[in-house]
């Protein structure tokens, strides 16, 4: 009997030694952002650099989202955009300040120049010359 109940202790020890690994963040999420993620219960289904039940954030940044498209999809998700995965659900409860921190940083993985919302236009010169005839 006490071999049964050393060994159902050590199991349940074992068990909860797991559950607390798999509680920690990872290594590659910063401090701050790891806070937000584990408030808004980001981190259950994303990872900054391995799919979960969504997709790794550095995915999510090569599709090159502005972060006010990202805000957006944390409001409304598109699961049209991510098949394979199963449906997020929106997490409107994410206050606008949090949810656009974490676009931030979910674009910061890309390690690319950064999408801004405005769009860049460019004029070119016009360098023909006139020429007039004489008559």
């Amino acid at each position: 009997m006490k071999k049964s109940f050393g060994f159902l202790l050590a199991t349940a020890a074992l068990a909860l030694a797991s559950v607390d690994v798999n509680a920690q963040a990872p290594s590659d999420i910063p401090a701050d952002m790891n806070a937000l993620m584990s408030k808004y219960t980001c981190i259950a289904c994303h990872r900054p650099n391995q799919k979960l039940v969504g997709p790794a954030y550095a995915d999510v940044a090569k599709k090159n989202y502005s972060d006010e498209e990202i805000v957006n999809l944390i409001y409304n998700p598109n699961p049209a955009h991510w098949p394979g995965y199963p449906p997020m659900a929106p997490m409107k409860q994410v206050p606008k300040e949090d949810a656009l921190k974490l676009a931030k940083w979910i674009n910061s993985l890309d390690g690319g120049a950064k999408k801004s919302t405005t769009k860049k236009t460019t004029t070119k010169k016009s360098t023909t010359k006139k020429t007039t005839k004489k008559s």
